[in-house]
């Protein structure tokens, strides 16, 4: 039998966390029809950013990474509080991953991966998505990375 969502979770040592709140005006989710569509996740761990910065800079590209997998696990926090149970996803469409890096850092594709890769470990085939991947010059809190994703649901 293939494994839930929830249990691939745990079985890589993870624990969904509570949902982040909205930093400003904004909801974490909205459902609109068969798609969660999730605001941008900041890689916040009880409520802290664990490093800040700009990738290049303050922030190698390997922390952010895991930066980038935390933004996913936490972005996945919000779909299941939406939905309630993460095997009713059927796909995750798209991400879109911010990286806040010095104007000379062109690694924000492999930044993005660490949240990639987690999604794909997750959901498995469900979890192949579309991506973009943007350098930018600041976030919020002074985050190195933020993500947001569109996820489709039963």
């Amino acid at each position: 039998m293939t494994a839930t969502p929830e249990e691939r979770v745990a079985e890589l040592g993870l624990t969904l966390p509570d949902v982040v709140p909205p930093l400003a005006s904004y909801t974490p989710t909205v459902r609109s029809g068969d798609h969660v569509y999730v605001s941008g996740q900041l890689p916040l761990v009880d409520g802290e950013l664990p490093a800040t910065g700009k990738v290049g800079a303050e922030v190698t590209p390997e922390t952010a990474q895991e930066l980038a997998a935390r933004c996913a696990l936490n972005g996945i926090a919000a779909v299941r509080a939406e939905i309630g149970d993460l095997s009713r996803v059927v796909r995750v469409v798209k991400l879109t991953g911010f990286v806040a890096s010095t104007p000379d850092f062109t690694g924000q594709p492999g930044v993005i991966n660490g949240a990639s890769d987690l999604v794909g470990r997750i959901f498995g085939d469900a979890g192949v998505h579309a991506r973009s991947a943007v350098g930018v010059a600041a976030l919020p809190l002074d985050a190195p990375v933020e993500l947001d994703m569109i996820v489709e649901v039963r």
